[in-house]
């Protein structure tokens, strides 16, 4: 039996190194790595079982995590698709380049230069493909994509040595799919039993809210097998060891109070992302065998075209915001102590408001601009879903407690929450003298990022359209003192009132229409201890020259003053004026029937006939009239 022991031995060698040929032959083409990302729609990470314990069994997704790093804190930048997937796309805060507004009035130009990551690696040789979704807020171009569409694969790429970007985008766990009819609740069964859902401590504990958990976990299952085919489809291919493979969430969702919120129900998303054998030499040496490898770092959708970029040895960015998480000399040292994410929200569908957040490590600080208006104040496209329904009805029926019911009364101007002891932010520390001086560094640093930015949400949508779309930086950089007093006006919030109340009464007089504007908000938002300022806001009301100006004068006096807004909420909307002007009134029109229970008779106007459903493969002035119909048919009815 010794004499084949040699021979066994040289067996052995020899198949060892057979086995590598194919890996030094490709490394020796220098050919680029491919880049595949599967993105499942309105997920936070809660709904995996990868990341909770009640989560859904993800067997596809989960091998790719045995082979690759799983990313505790990957965040999207904003909590709806549209703006998302604007940021994703382009490695830009989208309220740095007006592209913060869920489908947009217009969509904008890109600043000068800055190219979307696909386009950036089209040039660079890369076959780019898309299916199917895009849903920008930028204005489009074929130089974006190879294929964009139903039918795009990489394998429609001329030759198979050219390296590809193939995104690919699934919708079965996207909100829609849990627009069912109430009575589903008790005639279609789920894989997951209801019965043992543990719900968070924000919604009430029904057989409905248990009901539609079971089913979003059912259909994460049916996301794994839509991920598994094209898993699938790359080994039969040969490509998936030398492709890296992205499984993420398009942002946080999809019960009630996550998607369109900047809670990190709205904004912590899934992040998986595989590892080829073939090109492991592209990141750091302790992260290049990886199994199940969990990383703390802070990973936002700003970072993603920085790391392909690093990942393809192509030149960074300059006007890319973020910075690249996985790459030669980022090991796992350096990845682990990225620790900050910001995030905004603006509009979404015909919901106005005016959000920021800045976490940093385990401590949230969000930022109500307007914090008397109520995150759950009436949207067509939520109301949809049965859960939402019976949340609103529990609580105008008083069967909520505190915690629950605060989904629908005044948000706080600031909030600090430590998200490992309290990861739904049902506890606001903002007020307790121990994190003093936390709020103060996290409320300033906030201040200074969207200074820097300059942020454009605090103009309204509607100056926007007509005066900074046509190149929405350039705007930025030249108006970038007066955001900065605009954001310093908004600021006075969060000062006692008996400190700041002479400089709101100068502010009210101030040449620059959004001042005032800032500061009849802001005057709302110390509600009863502004009363004093009534006469001056009926003046206000009566003569100032900008519509807006007065409608928020309406809204400080209906709210803090008792006054009845019926008239004068008509009367502004029979003027003729921009679309999101009308669609702002009305916004506000609709937070004082949902709080105060005025009803409205207004009369729709000829340029809101015309509007179809939004997507986005309509005209997204058909969206806004859209909207401007659903608001109307609340308010009338």
């Amino acid at each position: 039996m010794t004499i084949f022991k040699p021979c066994l031995g040289l067996y052995l060698i020899l198949t060892s190194i057979l086995s590598v040929i194919p890996l030094m032959a490709h490394a020796a083409n220098n050919q680029k790595p491919n880049f595949v990302w599967l993105i499942s729609e309105d997920n936070s990470k809660h709904y995996l079982n990868l990341y909770h314990p009640q989560g859904a069994k993800m067997p596809n997704v989960e091998k790719l995590a045995e082979q690759g790093l799983i990313f505790e804190n990957a965040f999207s930048n904003a909590p709806v698709c549209s703006t998302a997937r604007t940021t994703l796309a382009t490695g830009a805060y989208a309220s740095r380049i007006g592209t913060a507004y869920h489908r947009a009035y217009q969509q904008v130009p890109l600043p000068k230069g800055l190219k979307p990551v696909s386009q950036l690696l089209r040039d660079s040789g890369y076959y780019t493909t898309n299916r199917a979704k895009e849903d920008y807020n930028f204005i489009n171009s074929d130089q974006f994509w190879d294929q964009s569409n139903g039918k795009a694969h990489w394998r429609n790429r001329k030759s198979k040595q050219q390296p590809f970007f193939h995104v690919q985008t699934f919708t079965i766990t996207h909100e829609y799919n849990l627009h069912f009819p109430a009575n589903d609740v008790i005639e279609k069964t789920t894989q997951h039993d209801p019965n043992n859902i543990v719900l968070p401590p924000i919604y009430p504990n029904t057989e409905t809210f248990r009901y539609t958990y079971a089913r979003t976990l059912d259909n994460h299952v049916k996301a794994d097998q839509q991920i598994g085919q094209v898993i699938q489809q790359l080994e039969q291919d040969g490509e998936l060891e030398n492709t890296f493979v992205f499984y993420f969430g398009d942002h946080g969702g999809v019960l009630p109070g996550s998607k369109g919120y900047l809670f990190e129900r709205g904004l912590n998303v899934p992040l998986v992302v595989r590892i080829p054998k073939n090109y492991r030499h592209l990141i750091a040496a302790d992260l290049n065998k990886p199994n199940n490898l969990r990383l703390d770092g802070f990973v936002s959708f700003v970072d993603f075209a920085p790391t392909l970029l690093a990942l393809a040895n192509l030149n960074t960015h300059e006007q890319h915001d973020g910075s690249a998480f996985l790459g030669k000399n980022i090991d796992k040292k350096a990845l682990n102590s990225r620790n900050s994410t910001l995030s905004y929200a603006d509009r979404f569908d015909e919901k106005s408001d005016r959000v920021r957040s800045l976490r940093i490590g385990d401590l949230k600080y969000i930022r109500n601009y307007h914090a008397y208006m109520p995150d759950g104040l009436f949207a067509n496209y939520r109301y949809k879903q049965v859960a939402f329904k019976q949340w609103r009805e529990h609580y105008e029926n008083g069967l909520l407690n505190k915690v629950q019911a605060s989904f629908f009364t005044a948000k706080p101007v600031e909030a600090l929450y430590d998200i490992k002891n309290d990861p739904y932010e049902t506890v606001n520390l903002a007020k307790q003298p121990e994190y003093a001086a936390i709020v103060k560094d996290m409320r300033n640093s906030l201040t200074a990022r969207l200074k820097s930015l300059p942020d454009l949400g605090f103009y309204p949508e509607s100056l926007l359209h007509i005066d900074a779309f046509d190149n929405p930086t350039a705007f930025g950089l030249r108006r970038q003192a007066n955001i900065s007093q605009l954001i310093d006006i908004a600021n006075l919030q969060l000062e006692p009132f008996s400190m700041v109340k002479n400089q709101l009464n100068k502010l009210l007089d101030a040449n620059d229409d959004m001042q005032r504007y800032w500061a009849i908000v802001t005057l709302t938002t110390f509600g009863q201890q502004a009363k004093s300022f009534s006469t001056r806001i009926e003046s206000l009301l009566k003569n100032d020259p900008n519509v807006l100006v007065k409608a928020r004068a309406v809204e400080f006096l209906t709210l803090v003053n008792n006054y009845n807004p019926v008239s004068k909420i008509e009367s502004l909307l029979k003027q003729k004026q921009h679309e999101l002007v009308d669609l702002e009134i009305l916004n506000i029109a609709t937070l004082l029937r949902d709080l105060k229970g005025y009803s409205f008779n207004i009369q729709s106007k000829p340029e809101w006939q015309t509007h179809t459903h939004p997507n986005q493969n309509t005209s997204n002035r058909k969206n806004i009239n859209y909207w401007l119909q659903v608001r109307l048919e609340y308010l009338n009815n």
